[in-house]
C-alpha cells in the first residue's frame, strides 16, 4: 500500500520460480488493486511445464498483461520520449 500512498499503481514482475514466487506476488498485487505485468522472458522456474502453467494458466487470471522484455522496454521508452521519465520513475513525484 505505500506504493499507492506514492502515487504509483502499476507494477512490473519479473523473477525466478514462476508457479510460486511470482505467481505469488503477481496475485497479491492485484488483489490489493495494482495493474501487474509479467515480463514472461524475465522469469524462470525448475520446468518447462512450471513455466506453462503459470505463464498460460495461473497468471492470466491476475496479471493484467504477460508481455516481452521488448515490449516493455518499447512501453517505457515511449513513456521516456514522452518526457515522462520522472513520473514513470518515481510514481509522479519529481
Amino acid at each position: 500500500m505505500q506504493l499507492k500512498q506514492h502515487g504509483i499503481h502499476k507494477v512490473v514482475v519479473m523473477g525466478l520460480i514462476a508457479p510460486t514466487c511470482v505467481e505469488a506476488t503477481v496475485r497479491y498485487a492485484a488483489e490489493l488493486g495494482y495493474e501487474v505485468t509479467v515480463v514472461k522472458d524475465a522469469t524462470a522456474s525448475y520446468s518447462d511445464e512450471h513455466m506453462h502453467a503459470a505463464l498460460e494458466v495461473n497468471l492470466p487470471n491476475y496479471a493484467s498483461a504477460i508481455v516481452t522484455t521488448d515490449e516493455i522496454v518499447a512501453k517505457m521508452a515511449s513513456i521516456c520520449r514522452r518526457g515522462s521519465c520522472c513520473r514513470l520513475l518515481t510514481g509522479g513525484q519529481k
